[in-house]
């Protein structure tokens, strides 16, 4: 592995991204983290991709094109937010079924509208792409962004607090709604067909003394585990004080994945005052879940009693 990639947690999907470091040896620099860092002309440009492909990421029958455009854009701006970076735009190259007319359409169009409308609601713009037939929809997002102090998954220190944005677990319940061919309420299906990448949040926290920051993607266990193995400190999560979606459980809350909230290690003296002054300048809750401590791995209690602690979403599970 080069020396200068940071260290990934557990799983199928992590191994082989460890082996891809250590192929590409000295020809790469600085892998593991939310985002690319680039300095040019004396300025910070943040760069992230994220691919979606149906079947996978999202079903059409599902989601609608446009809010498949969305999600997939949220999903790479996300990645800003975790190292506190403002977006410039993204770049999209789209792949689209050619023999799939009725179905397709104006897909493209749709599916742009919604890249579009995800990148207007962060103050972005679409700078370009590239369009191919596929046999399935993919949706493929660059996203580039200007960031000050960039936050990075390795900064963690013992007794420093973990604390996580809004609420999680809505995303999981859609899930599984969708999958039982239930009809999704508004507020539900808006949670998981346009989930908002929490820009605004990111950046307070990166200029009010975040250390280590990710974005939750993979559910909130498995990317406490990422800032543990980056850092090379033991997460101690308190189940009771997960903030949960309206009719989660807090396990369940636990492993919802592509939540796009933001899991932050703060200073121990980032008080609840604090957390108070991040709601009122962005209108979203800040809640502490846990403690950083000495050692290397993710530990749950449960009112005080350990639990086993979920495993995160992993595209290459073993068998």
């Amino acid at each position: 592995m080069s020396p200068r990639s940071l260290r990934l947690g557990a799983g199928g999907e992590f191994d082989r991204l460890r082996a891809i470091f250590a192929r590409l040896g000295p020809a790469a620099r600085d892998l593991g983290d939310d985002c690319a860092l680039v300095s040019v002309a004396g300025k910070t440009l943040a760069i992230s991709i994220d691919l979606s492909l149906e079947g996978v990421h999202f079903r059409t029958d599902w989601l609608s094109f446009r809010e498949i455009g969305w999600r997939a854009t949220a999903a790479a701006l996300s990645d800003l937010a975790a190292d506190g970076a403002q977006p410039l735009g993204v770049l999209v190259s789209l792949g689209v079924p050619g023999n799939r007319q009725r179905l397709s359409g104006n897909a493209s169009l749709e599916i742009m509208a919604g890249v579009g409308a995800a990148a207007r609601s962060v103050g972005a713009h679409v700078l370009g792409g590239d369009l191919v037939r596929s046999p399935r929809y993919l949706v493929d997002v660059c996203a580039l962004g200007l960031v000050p102090r960039p936050v990075r998954r390795n900064g963690a220190r013992p007794g420093d607090r973990l604390w996580v944005t809004g609420r999680l677990g809505g995303a999981g319940r859609a899930l599984h709604a969708l999958q039982a061919g239930q009809r999704l309420e508004p507020v539900l299906r808006r949670r998981f067909a346009r989930p908002v990448p929490r820009i605004a949040a990111g950046s307070w926290l990166a200029r009010h003394g975040a250390r280590a920051m990710i974005d939750i993607s993979d559910g909130l266990a498995g990317d406490a585990g990422h800032i543990a193995a980056a850092s090379g400190v033991a997460i101690a999560i308190e189940l009771e004080r997960v903030p949960c979606w309206p009719g989660v459980t807090a396990r369940d809350a636990l492993a919802s994945g592509e939540e796009y909230e933001l899991l932050v290690a703060l200073p121990r003296g980032f008080q609840e005052s604090d957390a108070r002054a991040f709601r009122r300048a962005t209108r979203l809750p800040l809640t502490r879940i846990g403690t950083c401590t000495s050692g290397r791995e993710v530990r749950i209690t449960n009112n005080g009693r350990q639990i086993a602690a979920p495993r995160g979403f992993d595209h290459f599970p073993a068998r």
